[in-house]
């Protein structure tokens, strides 16, 4: 069960917003094989002066566009899955909503199985994404 954070600048319609959660998740699914109903995201919006990013960092040209992208996962998948993941939402967001691949920061949280609840459970062991 992937947990997506997605922060963006204040100002993006809600039809953007969405197109951004489909993308991960179309990712998450096609890469990691995440279940089409397996759907926990939350999108922040934020102004200016609660937005900081390196804009030249790595000598990678990021924009006021910059979307960041937090996913926690399960902690079992390998660096080539990783990067494929990295590379399937940096494409889903380039086709829509039209992010520039330079935008696009993604991070991932391993987590151990044991670490998560799914609301009324109080056994983890099920849980296989």
């Amino acid at each position: 069960m992937p947990f997506t954070r997605i922060a963006v600048r204040a100002g993006k319609p809600a039809t953007y917003r969405k197109a951004l959660m489909q993308g991960v998740h179309r990712a998450l699914m096609d890469v990691f094989k995440v279940p089409e109903d397996d759907q926990f995201m939350i999108v922040t919006e934020h102004d200016g002066d609660n937005f900081l990013f390196g804009r030249h960092y790595l000598g990678i040209e990021r924009s006021d566009d910059l979307v960041m992208i937090q996913i926690a996962v399960n902690n079992t998948r390998g660096q080539d899955q990783k990067k494929a993941l990295f590379a399937q939402i940096a494409d889903n967001l380039a086709q829509d909503p039209g992010v520039r691949r330079e935008d696009v920061f993604v991070n991932l949280v391993d987590v151990a199985r044991e670490n998560w609840s799914f609301g009324n459970a109080t056994d983890t062991q099920n849980n296989t994404v």
